[in-house]
């Protein structure tokens, strides 16, 4: 019983936390969210739980593709076309993963997405304010 109370909590908190935050802080925690996935579906092959592999990489998958379709190639440039092939060939290295039930595959994933969850958290304050500009002009000039 105590713990359907924690899970109620925490589900509380992560909305509240997603109402709050700012595009900066949404983009990372949707990286943490796919990290999290993936340390889960490792651990569902380990196990031999194949539901709950699929679930958490069909969850990691679908990540990943909202993180690709919210790049703005418009203003990214070459950096959000790269971004956009990354994100692409790491969701087509998820379905490898989860055809060959492959631990390396998806460490492979991992070791794709933390540098750029790094880079994303090493974003200096006045270049996100920047962005957010940017995205607001955007937005009044359509």
């Amino acid at each position: 019983m105590a713990l359907k109370g924690i899970n109620a909590y925490k589900k509380g908190s992560l909305k509240q936390d997603v109402a709050t935050a700012d595009p900066h802080r949404l983009t990372l925690m949707l990286m943490q969210g796919a990290l999290d996935r993936m340390a889960y579906a490792k651990g569902c092959m380990e196990r031999k739980d194949l539901a709950g592999k699929s679930e958490h990489l069909s969850r990691v998958s679908a990540i990943l593709i909202n993180l690709r379709d919210t790049l703005d190639l418009d203003i990214g440039g070459e950096v959000a076309d790269n971004l956009y092939a990354l994100y692409d060939y790491m969701v087509q290295r998820l379905v490898d993963a989860n055809m060959q039930n492959s631990l390396q595959i998806m460490d492979e994933v991992i070791n794709l997405l933390l540098p750029i969850k790094t880079a994303w958290l090493s974003i200096p304050e006045e270049a996100k304010q920047e962005a957010y500009e940017a995205q607001r002009q955007k937005r009044q000039s359509v």
